[in-house]
């Protein structure tokens, strides 16, 4: 397993446009490309602050993905989203998954 986090603020009243931006990277996922999950996170102290959390099956699968022809038509309409609705450029955090347990 691999993860990436993605930090961005995101400019104020841009809620409705998160959720968008959300529904536009899910529309332009293929079945192949090794996504596990997804999750979106706000921080609690400071609600500009968003956090996507990103599990792939490996990191190699991960990059096959970001180079996929198939996506990049769809990436166009997803950049503009993030133009509009991020203050500046995100920071990528790259981890590779020591261990993983659920629990119960």
């Amino acid at each position: 397993m691999w993860i990436q986090i993605i930090k961005t603020r995101v400019k104020t009243g841009n809620d409705e446009a998160l959720l968008q931006l959300e529904d536009q990277l899910k529309a332009i996922e293929q079945p192949d490309s090794g996504l596990v999950r997804t999750a979106v996170a706000r921080d609690q102290k400071d609600p500009n602050t968003v956090y996507m959390i990103v599990t792939f099956e490996s990191e190699e699968k991960a990059r096959v993905r970001e180079a996929d022809p198939r996506r990049q038509e769809g990436l166009a309409g997803v950049r503009k989203t993030m133009m509009e609705i991020f203050d500046g450029p995100p920071e990528f955090i790259d981890l590779v998954v020591v261990s993983e347990r659920t629990a119960g």
